[in-house]
C-alpha cells in the first residue's frame, strides 16, 4: 500500500485482475513505484486531455494511431499529463507493441505494460479502486489514531507541547507552532529527529522565508489553527511541518489538520501563546543546562528566541517553586510579570518556565562581573513579585532563587545545571532573597546523597539523641545547637540571637554535650554536627 493513499504500479500488477493478463513491463521498469490514484479505460486519440495525472490507463490501442508520429505524440501527451502507467492489451490491434511506442515510453520515463491475455477492464478497475479506497481508509485511521493520542494527552493534563511532540513523532520531523505573522511559539523535535535541533531548523526556515517572495518554504506543510478573531476564517496560529529527516506525506497533513482542531480549543484559553513561548525558552535553557545544546550552537539558537546579549558575561539564575504546585498555574502571567519588573534593569533577559518541575530558569547578559550582586538582587525581587502576581505562591511554601556563576556560554551551561540542582537542595534553608550557588556546594552534595542509607545513619549517630529529646521534651535543643554552630561557637552572639541569658545558654550546651556524649569544643565534632544538621533536611 502506498503511504500517500494510493497503490503503486507494481502493486496494481500483482492484483489478480492484471496478473491474469500476463503483464510484461516493456518500458519504465525502474518507475513501478509510482502511485496509482485512479484507473481509466479508453480508446480515443485525445484521451490525455481527459486525465489529471496519476491514473493507470487501460487500452487495447485503438486510439494510439497507425503512423509512428501519431503513436509518439499519443505517448508523449500521456507522459506530460503525468499518468502513472500505460497498460496496453495485445490482441486485434497489436500483436506486439511497436518499437516506436516502446522507445517513446522509455525516453519519457513512462511505465509501459503489455497484457498477453485478454482481461475484463471493468474487473481490473473495480479491483484497483477498491484497493485505493481501502488505502485511503487506512490513512484516515492512522490520522485518527494521532487525534486520539492528542486528545488523551490533553485529558491527562498535557498541553500544546505534548500535542506537538506526538505530531513530531508521527511525522519523524520537527513541528513548529507559530503566530500568524511568523513568530515562533513552540518547537517540537520528535523522538525520531534527535539529530537536528529544532531551533537550528527554524533559523534555516526563517532564512528561507526571507529569501522567498511568497508561498510556503520548500518541503513544508502549513496548517492554520483557527480562532484568532471574530471573522470567518480567522487564524490564531499556524502549524508548520518540515521535511527534514523524512518526506511529508498526505497522512501527515491529515494528522496535522486534526491536531489543529485540538490546538484551537487549547489556545482559546487566555495567554496560551505567551505560555507556549515561555515554555519554549524553558526547554532551550534546560537543553543547554543538560548538554543537549553545545556552547558553540547556543548563541544562534538563543537569538532565535530573542536573546541578544552583549560581550559581557552571562548570569544563570534558577527559581524553584514548591514541588506540590500544580503545573497548570498561570505561568504566562508569571513570565510577563517578571519581564516587566526587569525591564528597568537594562540587561538582556531570556526567561523560560518549566511547569512540570516547578522551575523558572533565566539567563541575563551582564556588562561586567561587578554587576552580579546588584542584578541578582533585582532579579530575585522580580521573581518573587511575579510569583505573587501569578497566584503561584502557597501558604508555607516559598520560592527559592539560586544565582550561578557568571561567564561565557560554556559556563552558562554548567551554571544553569548547578543552580537548578542547588535550588532543589536549598529547600528548607533559612529564608534569603537569593542564594549563591557557590556557597551551597555542601548542601548540594548532601542532597545528592539523600537516598543513600549511610546518610540517614550518619544523621542518626550524630544528632539522633537530640531529635529524640526534642520530640518529647521542652525546650528543644536542636535550634540552640544550630545557632551556636552558625556563630562558630561564640556564646555571646548565640545568647543574643536566642534571647537567652548566658547561664541558660551554658546549661543548654552542657545538656547537649551530655546527650551526645561529645565535646562541643572539638573541631572534628563541630564539623560532624554541622554536616548532620544540614543533612537532616534530606532524611526522614
Amino acid at each position: 500500500m502506498d503511504s500517500q493513499g494510493g497503490i503503486t504500479v507494481q502493486r496494481a500488477l500483482e492484483l489478480p485482475g492484471l496478473r491474469g493478463g500476463l503483464p510484461e513491463v516493456v518500458a519504465g521498469a525502474e518507475r513501478l513505484g509510482r502511485t496509482v490514484r485512479w484507473v481509466h479505460a479508453g480508446e480515443v486519440p485525445n484521451i490525455a486531455s481527459l486525465l489529471k495525472g496519476g491514473e493507470l490507463l487501460l487500452t487495447t490501442g485503438l486510439g494510439l494511431g497507425t503512423r509512428p508520429a501519431e503513436q509518439r505524440a499519443f505517448v508523449r501527451r500521456l507522459a506530460e499529463r503525468g499518468i502513472a502507467a500505460l497498460v496496453v492489451e495485445l490482441g486485434p490491434r497489436f500483436s506486439r507493441l511497436p518499437a516506436t511506442i516502446v522507445d517513446t515510453a522509455r525516453a519519457a520515463g513512462l511505465p509501459l505494460v503489455a497484457l498477453h491475455r485478454e482481461v475484463p477492464f471493468v474487473t481490473v478497475t473495480e479491483e484497483i479502486h477498491t484497493e485505493i479506497v481501502n488505502g485511503h481508509y487506512a490513512l484516515l485511521q492512522r490520522a485518527e489514531e494521532v487525534h486520539r493520542r492528542c486528545t488523551e494527552a490533553l485529558l491527562s493534563g498535557g498541553g500544546v507541547p505534548q500535542v506537538l511532540s506526538i505530531l513530531a513523532d508521527f511525522t519523524a520531523n520537527p513541528v513548529f507552532l507559530e503566530t500568524p505573522d511568523g513568530q515562533l511559539l513552540y518547537a517540537a523535535a520528535g523522538s525520531a529527529e534527535a539529530g537536528a535541533d529544532p531551533l537550528q531548523v527554524w533559523e534555516g526556515l526563517r532564512g528561507q522565508r526571507e529569501s522567498r517572495e511568497s508561498g510556503p518554504p520548500t518541503g513544508a506543510a502549513l496548517v492554520d489553527v483557527p480562532g484568532g478573531g471574530h471573522g470567518t476564517g480567522a487564524v490564531r496560529a499556524r502549524l508548520v511541518l518540515l521535511a527534514v529527516a523524512a518526506p511529508l506525506l498526505p497522512v501527515h497533513r491529515m494528522a496535522a489538520e486534526r491536531a489543529a482542531g485540538i490546538l484551537a480549543v487549547v489556545l482559546m484559553q487566555a495567554r496560551q501563546e505567551e505560555e507556549l513561548a515561555a515554555r519554549g525558552r524553558g526547554d532551550f535553557l534546560t537543553d543547554l543546562a543538560e548538554g543537549r545544546i553545545t556552547a558553540e550552537d547556543a548563541p544562534a539558537q538563543a537569538k532565535v528566541l530573542g536573546f541578544k546579549p552583549g560581550e559581557g558575561p552571562l548570569l544563570p539564575v534558577v527559581m524553584r517553586l514548591a514541588s506540590e504546585l500544580s503545573p497548570t498555574g498561570n505561568w504566562a502571567v508569571l513570565a510577563r510579570a517578571v519581564l516587566e519588573e526587569l525591564s528597568s534593569v537594562g540587561v538582556p533577559v531570556l526567561l523560560g518556565v518549566r511547569p512540570v518541575e516547578g522551575r523558572v530558569p533565566l539567563l541575563l547578559g551582564l556588562r561586567s562581573e561587578s554587576e552580579r550582586t546588584a542584578v541578582a538582587d533585582r532579579v530575585a525581587a522580580a521573581l518573587r513579585a511575579g510569583v505573587e502576581r501569578a497566584g503561584l505562591a502557597r501558604a508555607g511554601a516559598r520560592p527559592v532563587v539560586v544565582v550561578g556563576v557568571a561567564g561565557g556560554w560554556a559556563a552558562a551551561s554548567a551554571g544553569l545545571r548547578h543552580a537548578g540542582e542547588t535550588a532543589a537542595a536549598a529547600q528548607g534553608l533559612s529564608e534569603r532573597p537569593w542564594y549563591d550557588a557557590r556557597r551551597l556546594d555542601i548542601d548540594l552534595l548532601l542532597w545528592r546523597l539523600r537516598e543513600h542509607p549511610d546518610l540517614a545513619a550518619f544523621v542518626e549517630r550524630a544528632i539522633g539523641p537530640l531529635r529524640t529529646h526534642d520530640a518529647a521534651s521542652r525546650p528543644p535543643l536542636l535550634p540552640t545547637l544550630e545557632t551556636y554552630l552558625a556563630h562558630a561557637g561564640r556564646k555571646a552572639e548565640t545568647a543574643r540571637e536566642l534571647h537567652l541569658n548566658r547561664q541558660t545558654l551554658y546549661n543548654r550546651l552542657a545538656r547537649i554535650a551530655e546527650l551526645l556524649g561529645t565535646d562541643l569544643d572539638d573541631p572534628q565534632t563541630v564539623l560532624a554536627l554541622s554536616l548532620a544538621l544540614r543533612a537532616r533536611r534530606h532524611v526522614p
